[in-house]
């Protein structure tokens, strides 16, 4: 993950945080309006009632904005308060990327495809890192689970991302959630089989 990119979100003044979530709340209506990425850094700036280089100031250009409003949706709506059991989660992962659809499809088709991809895996790395960590640790070396852990986030994030952009209209949170934890299952029982070899 790039420097700039966070998890967490930042500490600032009353003022600069009310900037910053207007710009951030801006960027996610504006694209998802539009079905693109391809939004100005005047149009943004405009629409959270900000100056330009208010923009630039926070954020630097505008597919950081983008980056940083995505980041900040996945904080709010996924990590802050979990569901606890497995199903749960997942479902509300799917919810999430269905309900905000036009706007993650917009970033995976657009020019911060790449670094939109980069930054969601170094949300959900270390998530998946800690799972395996616990349930494999005494069987696989600290390498073999990070191995693990980066092939399975990506993998996830593929099946992710070919949902939200090709998947059928409107997203079946319910039916994808089904697929996910299917696929889950398979893996999680072929590795736990492998490793206990």
């Amino acid at each position: 993950m790039r420097a700039g990119w966070t998890t967490e979100a930042p500490a600032k003044d009353r003022r600069v945080r009310r900037s910053r979530a207007a710009l951030m709340r801006a960027a996610v209506e504006l694209v998802s309006e539009r079905d693109s990425a391809a939004v100005s850094v005047s149009e943004l700036a405009e629409a959270a009632d900000v100056s330009r280089q208010v923009l630039y100031q926070q954020f630097g250009d505008r597919d950081s904005l983008l980056l940083e409003a995505a980041l900040d949706l996945v904080r709010r709506e996924l990590l802050e308060d979990p569901p606890g059991d497995e199903r749960a989660s997942l479902l509300a992962l799917a919810r999430h990327f269905a309900a905000h659809r036009r706007f993650y499809r917009a970033l995976l088709t657009g020019t911060p495809a790449f670094a939109f991809t980069e930054a969601l895996t170094g949300v959900f790395l270390p998530l998946n890192r800690r799972h395996l960590g616990h349930a494999l640790g005494n069987r696989l070396g600290a390498r073999e689970i990070e191995d693990l852990a980066t092939f399975l986030t990506g993998g996830a994030g593929a099946v992710v991302n070919a949902w939200v952009v090709d998947g059928p209209d409107p997203l079946d949170a319910d039916e994808f959630t089904d697929r996910l934890l299917r696929i889950r299952s398979v893996v999680t029982a072929t590795i736990t089989k492998e490793a206990g070899r």
